[in-house]
Order: structure tokens, then sequence, then C-alpha cells
């Protein structure tokens, strides 16, 4: 089997090497009883020796493709000192910091914080460079069920470097027609975007000296299973479209919109097979919602994605056209062109997991109480950001009575804070009657929410 990169997940890697941002994924536990540490041991223990179990070994030819090898190293599991749960999103926030590594390891980091005043916290802290959101979750099921992977991938160095030269060299070569097609694609691109950016899409002017890192303001809500199901049937929606109506009406509220008020939602699809050892297994639906609709009818939006789903088995999105040239440009360049990944300044990510697979939330070998997963980005400056023209990502999955919405956010302009990014979460369920029910913190309806300034 191929070691070599997909070329969606180098583009992800390179993205992050020359932005020095993260992209990184939380995943999120809670206990309502004393957890089995040696449960989790044995978990960890298996996740060592899954398909997470693999790092990037980058190419010594500046221009082609890096692969997969076996980790030199792992992260050990941490077990922190004794905290009360209302302390558990500061842990979460520190545990978000983590320094993790795709290239060099480690790439994730599992950690426990027992509860003084009963039970426990999980945090699971993962580059989006090893797996996306799918990937993840069959991943913690199979090590929750013991299962190891079985794929072996060669150490780290294994190839001499002459056979590295060659061997990358021949990979480059096969590449040559699909770096023909992405020059022609990319032509086409600039000639349809250069006279249809105007002052509401464009990405904003960058501030001076504000290259300085920022904590991206994050929230998770969670929503009854029945509630939210019923409200997506009543409005002739799914989860799916409601996800996307909600990720819209969110857009309006923060500003993230077109001249005409409309907002551009890419909505990830899963193109996972058996066997597949890719990082990053999607394709991106990209459709144009009006936000003021949405809360009373989600047919457009469901015609949309329907439409937007056809359209995909047909031809390649237009930026994942792109892909083949991202090994032949220099840092500086990625790091210009990060924009045309993110689908324009006013356009919003809505992705969905579905439910969650059982033994995803069970690290300890039973039932967490509660699970989520969370979307972060430490190490991003401001002058990324207003380069991004900001961001806006919901992730949202179902686990036992409950679906979870976690947003990660960022406008230029704005205060950015967390209690305002929890006042319009807040606000945009209520256009939709729905309200956040228990977390981990309260036994009242809350809103969960991470650090941000």
């Amino acid at each position: 089997m191929s070691n070599v990169l997909d070329l969606f997940d180098q583009t992800v890697f390179d993205g992050e090497r020359a932005t020095g941002a993260t992209n990184l994924l939380q995943c999120v536990w809670v206990y309502n009883r004393a957890v089995d540490i040696d449960g989790v041991r044995r978990f960890h223990q298996h996740l060592q020796q899954g398909r997470l179990s693999r790092r990037i070994e980058r190419s010594p030819l500046p221009f082609s493709r890096h692969r997969w090898v076996s980790p030199s190293h792992q992260s050990e599991l941490e077990i922190a000192a004794p905290r009360p749960r209302a302390e558990f999103d500061t842990w979460l926030d520190e545990q978000a910091n983590t320094p993790l590594d795709a290239g060099h390891g480690p790439g994730w980091h599992l950690a426990v914080l027992p509860f003084s005043d009963g039970g426990a916290g999980l945090s699971l802290i993962i580059s989006h460079c090893l797996t996306d959101g799918v990937g993840l979750c069959e991943a913690l099921a199979a090590a929750a069920s013991g299962h190891h992977d079985p794929i072996s991938w060669p150490a780290a160095g294994s190839r001499r470097r002459w056979q590295a030269l060659s061997e990358d060299a021949r990979q480059t070569a096969r590449d040559i027609p699909a770096i023909g097609r992405a020059v022609v694609a990319a032509a086409q691109f600039a000639r349809r975007h250069r006279s249809g950016d105007d002052a509401a899409t464009a990405p904003s002017v960058v501030p001076a000296r504000e290259d300085e890192p920022i904590t991206l303001p994050t929230a998770t809500v969670f929503v009854d299973a029945d509630e939210w199901d019923a409200r997506a049937q009543s409005l002739g929606g799914t989860s799916n479209t409601l996800l996307a109506g909600l990720a819209a009406r969110l857009a309006q509220r923060v500003g993230r919109v077109t001249a005409d008020g409309s907002v551009d939602v890419t909505v990830p699809v899963n193109e996972r097979t058996d066997g597949d050892t890719r990082a990053n297994a999607i394709t991106n639906v990209d459709i144009t919602v009006d936000p003021e609709p949405a809360t009373t009818d989600l047919r457009e939006i469901r015609a949309a994605i329907k439409q937007g789903l056809i359209r995909s088995q047909d031809a390649q999105n237009e930026r994942f056209e792109l892909l083949p040239l991202v090994p032949l440009l220099p840092q500086g360049l990625v790091r210009r062109s990060v924009g045309v990944s993110a689908n324009g300044a006013a356009s919003v990510v809505s992705s969905n997991l579905g439910a969650v697979t059982p033994g995803a939330y069970r690290p300890d070998g039973t039932d967490a109480d509660s699970m989520v997963m969370k979307p972060l980005g430490p190490g991003v400056t401001k002058a990324i950001m207003h380069q991004l023209g900001g961001l806006l990502v919901l992730l949202s999955g179902r686990t036992h009575e409950q679906v979870f919405v976690s947003v990660l956010a960022y406008q230029p302009g704005r205060s950015n804070s967390n209690d305002g990014l929890q006042h319009d979460i807040s606000s945009a369920l209520s256009d939709f009657s729905l309200t956040p029910t228990t977390g981990w913190e309260s036994p009242e309806p809350m809103i969960s929410s991470g650090a941000g300034k």
C-alpha cells in the first residue's frame, strides 16, 4: 500500500507549515462517576497501536509529496491533579495549547482530569493532519474495542537519500498530468473571480503589526436530540439542513454575508471507505443560503445540498482541482493563497458527523455521560484572520440523546469575545425555537464555551 500523502492531506500539512497556525480537533468526554483509569490506559495503548499511530515525513524534494511513516515517539497519557468540575473548561483550554506536530510528533495527546467534586473529564487533542472527524470517531471506536490497525507504515528515515530522491521524483512525474489540469483550472478560477470580488466578500486589509497570536472564541451548545429532529422535520428539512440553516443564521448575526445578504455555506461530505488511509477523506459541497427564510422553511437549503451532492458526483469541487499545484508552491505563496481554500471571506463551514459510533464515547470501556468534538485553531494571528476574512466553523454530532454543536469563530472588526459568541449562538437557536440543554458544568440549561479574546 502506498504511503504517499493524498493531495488534500498534503495541502492541510503545507498550509499549517506556511501559516504557523494549527488545525486541531478536541474530543471531550465527561463521566458523572469515577473513571476507570485502567480502562483509559488500555484505550491509550490501543490508540498508540491504531490508525492514528503515524506521522508525516517530508520529501527531500521541495516539490514532491510527503509520506506517512511510523512515529518515532508518542505522547504519554496525562493524569492531571483533581480540580472542581467548574474548572473543566479552563483545563480544556490548557489542553488545547498542548504542542503537537504531525511532522515530528507527537500528533495527539490524551489527558484525564478527575473532578474533586465527583466524576471526571477527558480530552484528546489531535492534529487535523492526521484525521478528520469521521476518521477520528472510527479510530476511537476501534481503540475502545481493542482493535489494532492492520496497516504498518515504514519507519522514519528507512529510505536512503538516493532512494527517496528517485522514488519522489517518479511520483512527481506521475502527478504531471494532474498538475497540467490544475494549471488550466487555476487560470479559469482566476478569470472567474477577478471581477467577482467586492467589498462585502473580499478579505479585509491586514492591520499593521498584527502578527501576535490570538485565541479564537469557541463555544459548544447541547440540544435535546428529539427536539432537534422534531424542529428539522417541521421545517421540511433534516438534521444536516438544520445545521446549515443555523450556520447561515449565525453568519448573518455576525455580519459574515455577501453583498446581497446571502451566506456561502460549505458542507463537508464524508468519502471515507473501508481501508481508506487518507487523513481527510472528504469533498466539499458549496451552496448559497438566504438566512432569512431558513428559520421557517428548510426545503430550499435541502434542495441546494441535494443538487450540490449531484454536482459533486459529476465534477470535482473547483478548489480541489487546484490541489496538484500545492506541492510545487513555496511556503510564501502558500501563505498568501490560504484564502482560496476558505472559499471566500463570507463563507461558513457546516460539518455534521451524524450519529457518532457508540464505541467512540467509551474511552474507559463504558459509555461516557456526554461527548463532544470541537474544532480548534491555536497559533492563529490577527494577520492571518484578516487575510482569510475571518472564520466561522460549526461542527455537530449526535451522542446518546443529545446533539452537540461546536463553533469556532472570528470576525474582523468585531469584539470576538466568548460572551459575544455565546449571545449570537443563543439568539440563532432562539430563531429556530431551540434551546440548549444540560452541559457538563451545571444542571441548568447552559452554553459551554472555551477561551477567547
